[in-house]
């Protein structure tokens, strides 16, 4: 089957997977030029754009926290080009986990704790011409940050946190990224 003959089911379900391994390639044949991610306000800056190079860098930001990356479809449904994927995030938290603020400034940083998580999450998924154009979901970060040990964190976790949030804030400083204040 090729892209073109894709369901809308078969295509959101394309692209929630294609987040733990897909290429730029196929983010381009896959996601409309102008699509948004709505989830992209708590992601790094390459990620805040439309189209198919910031849904690939929502990708990349995701592989380099967690290895073994994995969505399992757990149900969907289809209504008039929306499709709604409810799946279980599964990985392995490999990489320090950045998180930043509504001016994509790093505002947290989680370093890797090397365990495993399984959480449910909705993926709300708008197709139009054969292309992915839009992107919401609903997941269950609280579920995940106790499965990985952020919450609650111990006092040791708690340095390594604030190391790691310094260090990011230097990469993103060095990447020439500006600073702005609310």
């Amino acid at each position: 089957m090729t892209d073109a003959q894709l369901t809308a089911r078969d295509l959101a379900v394309r692209c929630v997977r294609m987040m733990a391994e897909g290429t730029l390639a196929d983010f381009e044949r896959l996601i409309h030029p102008d699509a948004v991610n709505r989830e992209s306000r708590a992601e790094p800056p390459a990620a805040r754009g439309r189209g198919p190079r910031a849904f690939h860098a929502s990708a990349l930001w995701l592989r380099a926290a967690y290895c073994d990356l994995e969505w399992r479809i757990d149900e969907a449904v289809t209504e008039a080009g929306l499709v709604v994927l409810h799946t279980t995030m599964s990985a392995r938290h490999t990489g320090t986990f950045v998180t930043y603020d509504a001016n994509a400034y790093p505002s947290g940083a989680f370093p890797a704790t090397g365990k495993t998580f399984s959480v449910t999450q909705t993926h709300w998924c708008r197709i139009a011409g054969g292309q992915l154009t839009e992107h919401w979901a609903n997941r269950d970060d609280l579920g995940q940050a106790v499965q990985l040990g952020w919450v609650p964190p111990s006092p040791r976790y708690i340095l390594r946190m604030q190391r790691a949030l310094r260090r990011a804030r230097r990469e993103h400083a060095r990447a020439g990224a500006p600073r702005v204040l609310p």
